[in-house]
C-alpha cells in the first residue's frame, strides 16, 4: 500500500491520463522565477535543488512502482472504493511521460490539477496543496524531472473509473468547491508551514473530510480517515493531538517513524518516513516541528492522551493451560506474544503493546490495518518488518476477520484502550479498503436507478394531477 498521494485513500486518486502529444520542451522560466545561466555549477544546483523539493513532496511514494522499480515511471495501482487508480508515468519520456510538456504546462497540472490536453486530474494528486510551491521552487522541480530523472517508455494503464467518476469534467465544480486558487508569487509565511502544507500536503491526509470529500479546514489537521488507515490528530491538544510530545519526540518521530513508549509509522506514514522525511535536512525537519506546536489546538473529545494509555499486562500468563481461554488470548498467545512479549513490553525491535499511540486510540483503525497488512519500514539502512496476517500473509499465518477481531479487542482491552470494542464487521471494512465515502455510495448504479426511477414516478403523478384538475 502506498501513501495514496497522499491524497487519500477515501479520495478520487492520482495524477492519471498524462498526455503525450507534442509540444515544446524547452524550460520556459515563469515571471519571478530564477535566472540560470548555462553554467554547469549553476544547473547543479538546480538539480540538486529539484530533486530535494521532489523528495519533499514525496513524489515517488506514488509514481515509483514497487514492481516495476523505475524512478517516476507510474504503473502502480492504487485500490480504492472507484476502482484501480494507476499512477502516471513523469519522467521525461517522449512517448509515455511528460516530456514534451512545457514548463508551463507542467506548472499547470501540478498548481491546478489540469493536464496538458486540457483534462481535469483526481485531487488524489494534491495540487490543492501544491498550489502554494513557488514560482522558483516549481522551476526547480521542472529542471529535476526534465534533466535529473532518466526517461522510461514504459506506458502505463489509464485510470478508468466508472460513471460518474469517468467525467474529468465534473471536476471543476469540485475545484471551485474546494481547490486553493494557485498563489505562484507568494512568499510562505514560514518555512515550516510551506513544507508542512505545501510540500508534505500533511493537511491533505490529517483533515478531516466532508461529504463531498473536500477538507474541512476549520478543522485542520485534527484527524482523517484514510481508507484502512486514519491519520491522527497532529494539532497540540494535549489529549486528542500531540500537545504532550516533546519537540525532540516529534522530530525522532518524522526521521525515523519510532518513538519507544509513544508510536510508530505503519502504513501510508511509514511511506511518508520512508521515501520523504528521513531525507530531509534537520533544520526543515526541525521548522515542521514548530510549526506544529504552535498551531490552535483541536479538541476530538478525548479525554486522555492516547498514548499514555495501558501497562504490562500479566493475563497471558495467566490464561495459560486454561480450557474455556479467551479467543483473543489463543491468537495473541499463537501469533503475538514471541515478538511483543508476553507482557506486552515489547523488546529493541518490537514496540510495547502499552504507551502506544495504535493501542490507545479511541477508534481501533490503525491496529486492525497494521494486523492486517502488517508493517514495512526502511530507514537510515535499518529494515523494521511486521509480517501481515491479513490478505497477502502466508496461508498458515492469515487470521480471519474474526480472529483479528478478538485479538484487537484482547489487545485493546489488556494493553491500550478498554473502552473500544472490535468486531469482524469492522475488520472486513477495513480489509475491503475502508468505509466506502457518501459520495460514492449516492452514485452506486442502484441508487442512481432508484434516483432516477423516482424522478419519473415523480413526473408521471404532477402530469395525472394536472389532467385531472383540467378535466
Amino acid at each position: 500500500m502506498r501513501y495514496l498521494c497522499l491524497p487519500l485513500a477515501i479520495s478520487l486518486l492520482l495524477l492519471s491520463g498524462a498526455g503525450y502529444a507534442a509540444g515544446s520542451t524547452k524550460i520556459n522560466r515563469l515571471p519571478g522565477s530564477a535566472v540560470h545561466g548555462a553554467g554547469g555549477n549553476e544547473n547543479s544546483d538546480l538539480l540538486a535543488r529539484g530533486k530535494y523539493l521532489a523528495t519533499a513532496a514525496d513524489c515517488g511514494a506514488c509514481h515509483t512502482s514497487p514492481r516495476q522499480g523505475a524512478p517516476m515511471a507510474g504503473g502502480y495501482a492504487i485500490q480504492s472504493p472507484m476502482g484501480s487508480i494507476y499512477a502516471s508515468n513523469i519522467t521525461p519520456s517522449k512517448t509515455a511521460g511528460i516530456g514534451l510538456w512545457s514548463e508551463a504546462e507542467f506548472v499547470r497540472a501540478v498548481r491546478k490539477g489540469i493536464n496538458r490536453q486540457g483534462e481535469h486530474l483526481y485531487p488524489a494528486m494534491p495540487y490543492t496543496a501544491y498550489a502554494r510551491i513557488t514560482d522558483d521552487d516549481m522551476h526547480a522541480l521542472y529542471f529535476y524531472f526534465m534533466q535529473g530523472v532518466t526517461p522510461s517508455n514504459t506506458p502505463t494503464p489509464r485510470t478508468r473509473l466508472p460513471f460518474p467518476f469517468s467525467f474529468r469534467s465534473a471536476m471543476a465544480l469540485w475545484n471551485a468547491l474546494f481547490a486553493r486558487e494557485p498563489q505562484a508569487s507568494s512568499t510562505p509565511a514560514t518555512r515550516g508551514e510551506y513544507l508542512v502544507n505545501a510540500l508534505a500536503h500533511c493537511d491533505t491526509c490529517h483533515t478531516p473530510r466532508n461529504m463531498l470529500m473536500g477538507q474541512q479546514n476549520d478543522r485542520a489537521l485534527a484527524g482523517g480517515s484514510l481508507g484502512s488507515w486514519y491519520a491522527p490528530n497532529i494539532t497540540p491538544d494535549p489529549q486528542s493531538g500531540i500537545g504532550s510530545w516533546t519537540a525532540a519526540e516529534l522530530t525522532r518521530y518524522l526521521k525515523t517513524g519510532r518513538v519507544p513508549g509513544k508510536a510508530q509509522a505503519a502504513g501510508p506514514m511509514a511511506e511518508v518516513v520512508e521515501h520523504s522525511l528521513q531525507y530531509l535536512s534537520d533544520a526543515d525537519i526541525a521548522a515542521m516541528v514548530a510549526w506544529l506546536r504552535q498551531l490552535p489546538a483541536v479538541d476530538n473529545g478525548e479525554v486522555t492522551a492516547r498514548e499514555s494509555l495501558g501497562g504490562p499486562s500479566a493475563s497471558e500468563a495467566r490464561l495459560r493451560g486454561q480450557q474455556e481461554a479467551d479467543s483473543g488470548w489463543q491468537v495473541f498467545s499463537a501469533s503475538c506474544a514471541s515478538c511483543h512479549q508476553p507482557d506486552g513490553s515489547g523488546n529493541a525491535r518490537y514496540p510495547s503493546l502499552f504507551h502506544n499511540s495504535a493501542t490507545g486510540a479511541s477508534r481501533p483503525d490503525n491496529l486492525i490495518a497494521t494486523i492486517l497488512f502488517g508493517v514495512q519500514r526502511n530507514v537510515q539502512g535499518e529494515s523494521v518488518a511486521m509480517p501481515a496476517f491479513g490478505p497477502d500473509a502466508d496461508f498458515a499465518m492469515r487470521l480471519s476477520d474474526q480472529q483479528i477481531a478478538d485479538v484487537s479487542r484482547y489487545v485493546m482491552k489488556n494493553f491500550g484502550n478498554p473502552q473500544v470494542n472490535v468486531t469482524a464487521e469492522q475488520v472486513a471494512g477495513l480489509r475491503r479498503g475502508g468505509a466506502t465515502p457518501l459520495l460514492v455510495r449516492l452514485t452506486q448504479p442502484g441508487v442512481l436507478a432508484g434516483a432516477a426511477l423516482a424522478v419519473v414516478l415523480l413526473a408521471a403523478a404532477l402530469i395525472i394531477r394536472r389532467r385531472r384538475r383540467d378535466v
